[in-house]
């Protein structure tokens, strides 16, 4: 006997509203890695994304430092002596001598285009703080995942030895550091020697920081289920170190150093200020800033183009900094 249409054709309907709801929950299930849920987060945060574009302009400022001040301004060590005063020392034309040829003024006394020196300065001051961040994340990383990891005798001396480094006073170091060392050293002559000094200094003071967040976190996983698998297995010590420990430090690390960086700009200029920083006439914010000391009253501007430029740097690093480790904290609200 044949079934009734009106029959069939429910049957039909209720089978594809089943298959759509079926495709519908797949959907609603189906998992995202850490990756994609740390970047939805990221995305929300409007003014870390800001900040991480500031961040990256600035890297390519850096990089193509060159190519810029060829199409925008002048050699950042050439003299415009037709600039400046030769009464006061100071540029003739209004506001640190600001117009369509010097963007950003000339400097007082020489002449010397600010832009181009802003320039280049960016150069130094990202040169040593990545490179710092890149000494204190491989040391810090190292010594702390074995202080975790080990415990013991081994724990307690690494955790004594950060405690002196951070104890240590790190500017009045670097400073007598400086002026007892060669021009030069290791093949390095000129700035590159400071450079080199202020990257191991900074990189070496600054570690200890970075290996206690990783040691505290390797103190917490080293007794999750995954390490005693592995051990149960007969992994090594190095393979449970570096293959299953370590990829999970990625997050706290990678935040971590992105709010390191900021600080070690910060550092790199006030030893440039202080004179324990990069040798003129190589151009540095920090050095720009001491120099505007003796002319800040009768021209402010020179002092603030390269306070401005370390402000929205550091601010910047931070932005994006705060961003990363909201996105990456698995029991944030955002």
């Amino acid at each position: 006997m044949t079934a009734p249409l009106h029959d069939t054709a429910t049957d039909a309907d209720e089978v594809a509203t089943d298959g759509v709801a079926a495709d519908v929950v797949k959907k609603s299930v189906e998992g995202r890695s850490l990756r994609q849920i740390a970047w939805s987060r990221l995305k929300r945060d409007k003014l870390a994304l800001a900040g991480g574009v500031v961040v990256v302009f600035l890297v390519l400022v850096a990089i193509f430092a060159p190519l810029i001040v060829g199409l925008l301004g002048h050699p950042p060590n050439e003299f415009h002596q037709d600039e400046i005063d030769p009464l006061f020392g100071t540029p003739k034309d209004a506001f640190g001598g600001i117009s369509s040829e010097f963007l950003l003024g000339v400097e007082p006394g020489n002449g010397r285009d600010v832009f181009s020196r802003i320039v280049y300065g960016a150069r130094i001051s990202l040169l040593v703080a990545f490179l710092a961040a890149l000494v204190a994340v491989m040391l810090g990383t190292v010594f702390g995942i074995v202080a975790g990891y080990f415990g013991g005798w081994i724990d307690s001396i690494i955790s004594r030895v950060m405690d002196m480094l951070l104890a240590f006073p790190q500017l009045l170091f670097i400073i007598s550091l400086v002026s007892v060392l060669p021009n030069d050293l290791l093949g390095l002559t000129g700035s590159n020697v400071r450079i080199a000094i202020l990257v191991a200094v900074i990189g070496f003071f600054g570690w200890p920081y970075v290996g206690r967040i990783v040691r505290g976190q390797t103190l917490s996983l080293r007794e999750k289920e995954y390490v005693e698998a592995a051990r149960s297995l007969g992994a090594g010590r190095r393979y449970v170190l570096f293959k299953e420990l370590l990829p999970n430090l990625v997050a706290p690390i990678t935040v971590y150093t992105t709010l390191m960086i900021p600080t070690n700009i910060l550092t790199e200029a006030a030893l440039s200020f202080l004179g324990a920083g990069v040798k003129p006439p190589t151009a540095s914010w920090g050095q720009m800033l001491s120099t505007a000391v003796d002319t800040y009253q009768s021209d402010p501007t020179f002092m603030v183009v390269p306070g401005l430029a370390i402000f929205v740097t550091v601010l910047a690093f931070n932005l994006f900094g705060d961003g990363v480790r909201d996105a990456l904290d698995p029991k944030g609200t955002r």
